[in-house]
């Protein structure tokens, strides 16, 4: 049997991830992207955090579950994979929201001075207690990005930007375009994610810090060459503008405020970008004849995006071949 010529609409995460799982269960993939090149939205400005258990502080048990599997799938996909977990912080002031997260989470260790040391020496002596998720992990979505896309090449399929699109000579067609769904599907959202990249050399981390805030929670992402990514993603707006003064000062100061070396850093990028979500927050796969539709990945696009393109390839190939 001829294996099915499939298109694939959009060149982020979902759309890379599924496209990837979807050649090696035999298709001929296209990736097409308005963007002009693999990334070209949201997922550009990732944190690449793998955190099912940090992120069930907020997510329904649903999205916990669907993402246990993805660091493996990372792991097996692309390189330089970190697994060194994530480890959870708060400023003295706001150490009842350490307290509010633990509660809502659970698979973390409530560690003291002598262990955050242990973990990060850099943070020595800034702060008294954190929850440290051993099996968390990592990946610089830039990186795992391209190497999706030398991935997929690997097993035949093709990415386009420029060239004329004749859909009617797919056999299926899967629409992963975020927020630029929105026009057929009404009710999605934009979730705005702000973000800096900062050079510190006079600073080492050795996986993600999530620091507690009850207005912005921030998370900062150590990358490589002394590279790091704060970031913060749950901003409820459809503002498409450039990132604003306020949210970089935020973001800055929330650096400061976890090692003051961060005041001499160099900074190399500030961005914002809209991630789409539905009302639930939930991502979902929806199927109309042969058209499928892999949107509404919240803040979960790194981590749920195998989890969803798995659904897709049952909805195409079936249980067994997926």
């Amino acid at each position: 049997m001829t294996e099915p010529h499939i298109l694939v609409r959009g060149a982020g995460v979902a759309g890379m991830v599924t496209a990837v799982a979807l050649a090696e269960c035999g298709a001929q993939v296209t990736v097409y992207d308005s963007g002009g090149r693999i990334g070209a939205g949201a997922s550009w400005f990732a944190g690449g955090m793998l955190a099912p258990w940090c992120e069930a502080e907020s997510a329904p048990n649903e999205v916990t579950q669907d993402s246990l599997s993805s660091l493996n799938w990372w792991k097996s996909h692309v390189p330089d994979v970190v697994q060194a977990g994530s480890l959870v912080v708060a400023p003295p002031r706001d150490t009842p929201e350490l307290t509010r997260f633990g509660r809502r989470t659970s698979h973390f260790e409530t560690i003291g001075v002598e262990r955050i040391r242990a973990l990060e020496p850099d943070l020595e002596d800034r702060f008294d207690r954190a929850l440290f998720f051993a099996e968390e992990g990592h990946v610089d979505p830039r990186k795992a990005l391209v190497a999706l896309g030398d991935k997929l090449a690997h097993h035949g399929g093709i990415i386009v930007s420029n060239a004329a699109i004749d859909t009617a000579s797919f056999d299926w067609i899967v629409d992963c375009t975020g927020v630029a769904a929105r026009e057929t599907q009404k009710d999605l959202r934009g979730m705005r994610g702000e973000m800096v990249l900062l050079r510190c050399p006079e600073i080492t981390l050795h996986r993600p810090i999530r620091m507690l805030h009850p207005r912005i929670p921030v998370y900062i992402v150590p990358r490589d060459n002394s590279v790091f990514m704060v970031g913060a993603t749950m901003v409820e707006s459809d503002d498409t503008r450039a990132i604003t003064v306020r949210a970089i000062t935020d973001l800055l100061n929330a650096a400061y405020t976890l090692h003051p070396a961060f005041a001499e850093a160099e900074l190399l990028e500030a961005n914002a970008g809209l991630r789409p979500a539905y009302p639930d927050n939930v991502p979902r796969v929806r199927r109309e004849d042969n058209r499928i539709s892999l949107n509404g990945m919240y803040r979960h696009g790194f981590l749920l995006s195998p989890a969803r393109a798995r659904e897709v390839c049952e909805i195409i190939f079936g249980t067994d071949r997926a």
